[in-house]
């Protein structure tokens, strides 16, 4: 590969020094260029980008903004030294980017959501998979709870039987955020036309805040359980004004051979938070969970706590590399993040009722 670049950055820059460690075993091609709206982003993203890569002089990648005629996104594309690009932008725009990348034959590695909802990633998924996959090129998500390595773990233990078959689950998100908060002072959850980053939305109208960190949970929970979610019967609230319309969902949610209930919430009233393990699963012969554990001195002898550290953006641009040369892992689909966003759409309409998610993703083709 003769090099990729990075259109977008944001909230994703203080990620980019994981790339250093792909560097180091020569997995990482050369970074050619970044790409942002705005002049200043884009030279903040190089700065970063530059720092990381150890990069100076006439290696530093090439700044390409909207302000300018001959340094915008379609002069970027139209390089041929760039085979790749690794799009970070917000989610109303972003699935325009990624067709014009792949149109310039670029591959292509996208921030999740895939679509700010089932009918647009459906549409975006069919034309991908007519028009470009038959040409060789690589469209991927960039969900980096799919590469933890933990979430992996628990999927090889439950798979092993480790815990038995599993019957149920527990999933429980909650986070604190403010006017203050990094995730909430972002151009596309103040500025009107740069909503969805973090946002849900169908029909053009903002229905949840936060899909794309709690789409995070979705991920690493289909990547445990090795299956993906069929049903949902759930209810959304508001409990923040400034997160209107909706916060906080409650839901009961149907696998095959196993239910489980998900609480997902960005309207915590405190900073602090009531101890929990994120994921619980209850098998037949005992369980796993994620998150923080106490041991009770009475069963020491059979349970076991295993930590892991963070690699999941290294993980997923690796493997995106590595499926562009050939080497594909399976993960990093579309279709499989697109499930995601269906569990979003299925939630805040269902207002109790079941929806099955397969009716659910057809019906919107």
């Amino acid at each position: 590969m003769k090099g990729f670049a990075l259109l977008g950055g944001g909230l994703f820059a203080p990620h980019i020094p994981a790339f250093a460690e792909l560097l180091k075993h020569g997995r990482l091609p050369v970074l050619k260029a970044v790409y942002s709206r705005s002049e200043s982003s884009a030279l903040a993203i190089s700065k970063v980008a530059s720092t990381a890569l150890k990069l100076e002089g006439s290696k530093q990648p090439t700044i390409y903004h909207d302000a300018s005629q001959d340094q915008n996104l379609d002069a970027l594309l139209a390089r041929d030294d760039i085979d790749a690009v690794i799009v970070v932008l917000p989610i109303t725009t972003q699935p325009e980017v990624i067709l014009k990348a792949l149109k310039a034959n670029k591959h292509v590695l996208s921030e999740k959501p895939v679509a700010p909802t089932v009918e647009a990633g459906l549409q975006l998924i069919k034309t991908y998979e007519e028009e470009f996959k038959p040409k060789g090129l690589v469209w991927s998500i960039a969900e980096n709870f799919e590469c933890e390595t933990a979430f992996r773990f628990v999927r090889s233990s439950i798979h092993d039987h480790k815990i038995g078959k599993v019957a149920f689950f527990t999933v429980k998100v909650v986070n604190y955020i403010d006017e203050n908060s990094k995730w909430y002072k972002t151009p596309w959850r103040t500025v009107p036309e740069y909503q969805g980053m973090l946002n849900i939305l169908v029909d053009n109208r903002l229905i949840f805040f936060g899909l794309t960190g709690i789409q995070h949970t979705l991920a690493a929970l289909r990547v445990m359980l090795s299956a993906d979610i069929t049903g949902v019967s759930a209810f959304a609230s508001l409990n923040k004004d400034i997160l209107k319309p909706h916060d906080t969902i409650q839901a009961i949610v149907q696998v095959p051979n196993a239910h489980g209930s998900i609480d997902m919430t960005f309207a915590s009233p405190t900073t602090s938070k009531p101890t929990f393990d994120m994921f619980v699963f209850t098998g037949s012969n005992g369980w796993i969970s994620v998150g923080q554990v106490t041991l009770p001195e009475s069963q020491q002898s059979v349970w076991r706590v295993t930590t892991f550290p963070h690699v999941g953006v290294q993980t997923e641009v690796d493997e995106f590399f590595a499926r562009v040369a050939g080497n594909d892992s399976g993960w990093g689909s579309p279709k499989a993040a697109l499930r995601d966003v269906a569990f979003f759409q299925a939630a805040l309409n269902s207002n109790g009722t079941l929806v099955d998610l397969e009716t659910l993703l057809r019906e919107e083709m």
